[in-house]
């Protein structure tokens, strides 16, 4: 037994000793094919910087001395450098991230209103300001179903108990709100549009009020999906196309204003037994639904819960969020990561606005640019901010209190408009990364300048960098193993465009 057992062993270790040289034996040639791959991708490094030594980069930049924002600056030329290891911004175009879907803002009927007190030539330029190539070239824009805080009053589209619709019209919208979406679609044909509700009819609800929160009953769960469908056709009808609607604008705020109180496994069930069939059978398919629209402190649980619901993977497109509730950058990116499909938009980043020149006016650009770099630096696809045009008291608004102004302003007096700090803010990006964009990969060198890179489909690269401290600085950009040094004042905002 011992001498079975002996050449049972000895046959099991030359059976070992040959295994571990046939590995030995292909880890050598592996060994040999890997130093050839690194070869390759040195000789296509060598190419890229070649091809990118000698580029001319443009710079627009915005400061919290200077009067004037997204200023053109004098051209730096990329060099060969392989030798700088300090104050670098590193541009890494072969890592690619999410696409860019657009930018924007609201056509609320608050920003309608103060519209229509413009002249036509005024409205015009405001248009072109906004939309038109010479402009900041907003492409994705959102819309409120029913009233929402920042409208003149409360209103919906039917008559009190009307749940087969019969008095469904958009009337009111008609006046205001319709004429400045048409002059913005004019102007940019490219334009998306979404639309939120803040509340369903008071009728259909459990307090029976349009405020305070409250909630859908569900005796009208099938009511409100028809409402949507009808609020979309009667669009139509205008030759108003929408690219995605909101289940609900800040799905768990009780407000003094509009708003009504979802769960995020209620908002999924909805949507999954009720609106996308809904809009499915009514024609309009290719309506995105997005569920969430609010803040990011728990925008994760939020997606989690809400795409645990049977059917909720295939109803629903993307997850919605707003910025009140702090950076909570890490949260997009753990969302993300649970759900890499579905995209992340920002819905309202409400920057406000400020007169450049007044006390603290630079706050209001870093803290959007802050949030807008963050977000797309963890895969957030489009950033909308609120109120497109606010008058010099920051209204109309009803149910609220004032809360500041818009990237313009119109005086209702003289009706002239004036641009905030925060319509240049928005531009040092929508004016240059275009939608089809890739986030691409980035570093930076130090924490208190904050660098988010693009690639647009034309090739061209877009770089912004936020410097939040309080130094001047003169860093170096990047890419493909050559560099440019530039001015970075503190307090400060640059638009890089490095062609392709």
């Amino acid at each position: 037994m011992k001498h079975v057992f002996k050449n049972s062993f000895a046959k099991q270790r030359s059976t070992v000793v040959t295994l571990c040289m046939v590995c030995a034996l292909f880890f050598i040639v592996s060994s040999c094919g890997n130093s050839g791959n690194k070869g390759s991708v040195t000789d296509e490094s060598k190419a890229a910087q070649t091809q990118t030594d000698g580029k001319t980069v443009k710079i627009f930049a915005s400061s919290a001395d200077s009067s004037q924002m997204l200023v053109p600056q004098p051209d730096i030329i990329l060099k060969q450098d392989s030798e700088t290891e300090n104050g670098l911004i590193n541009i890494y175009p072969e890592f690619k991230y999410q696409k860019v879907l657009g930018f924007g803002a609201a056509f609320t009927e608050s920003s309608a209103v103060n519209f229509s007190l413009l002249s036509p030539d005024s409205q015009q330029k405001l248009i072109e300001l906004y939309f038109g190539a010479s402009g900041i070239g907003l492409n994705f824009c959102r819309t409120h179903i029913n009233s929402a805080d920042y409208a003149v009053s409360e209103y919906t589209y039917v008559d009190d108990g009307d749940t087969d619709l019969k008095t469904f019209n958009i009337d009111r919208e008609r006046k205001d709100i319709l004429p400045m979406i048409k002059a913005a679609r004019k102007a940019n044909p490219d334009l998306l549009l979404f639309a939120s509700p803040w509340s369903p009819p008071a009728w259909m609800k459990d307090n029976k009020i349009m405020i305070h929160g409250g909630h859908l009953l569900p005796e009208y769960y099938k009511t409100w999906a028809n409402y949507f469908s009808r609020y979309l056709e009667e669009y139509k009808k205008e030759g108003i196309d929408f690219f995605a609607v909101t289940v609900q604008n800040e799905a768990k705020a009780v407000q003094t204003w509009e708003s009504c109180i979802w769960s995020g496994k209620e908002e999924a069930e909805w949507v999954v037994n009720y609106l996308r069939p809904t809009l499915d059978k009514n024609g309009f398919g290719d309506i995105k639904i997005m569920v969430w629209d609010h803040n990011k402190e728990r925008v994760m649980e939020r997606a989690r819960e809400s795409m645990s619901v049977p059917g909720a993977e295939k109803a629903i497109w993307g997850i919605a969020h707003h910025w009140y509730s702090g950076d909570h950058f890490d949260n997009l990116r753990m969302t993300h990561e649970l759900f890499p499909d579905k995209p992340l938009i920002a819905t309202e980043n409400s920057g406000g606005g400020t007169i450049i020149g007044t006390p603290n006016w630079w706050n209001a650009v870093e803290r959007y640019a802050k949030e807008t770099i963050g977000d797309f630096n963890n895969f957030t696809s489009a950033i909308v901010t609120w109120n497109m045009i606010l008058n010099q008291e920051g209204g109309p608004v009803h149910n609220r209190n004032l809360a500041g102004l818009a990237p313009a302003v119109v005086d209702t007096v003289t009706r002239q408009f004036t641009l905030t700090s925060t319509y240049y803010a928005y531009g040092h990006f929508s004016k240059f990364i275009k939608r089809g964009a890739v986030r691409i990969g980035s570093s930076s060198y130090n924490d208190a300048v904050k660098v988010a890179a693009f690639k647009n489909p034309d090739g061209e690269i877009v770089v912004v960098v936020l410097n939040t401290s309080d130094k001047d600085a003169t860093p170096k950009i990047r890419l493909d193993n050559c560099t440019a040094e530039f001015n970075m004042p503190a307090k400060s905002l640059q638009t890089m465009v490095i062609p392709n």
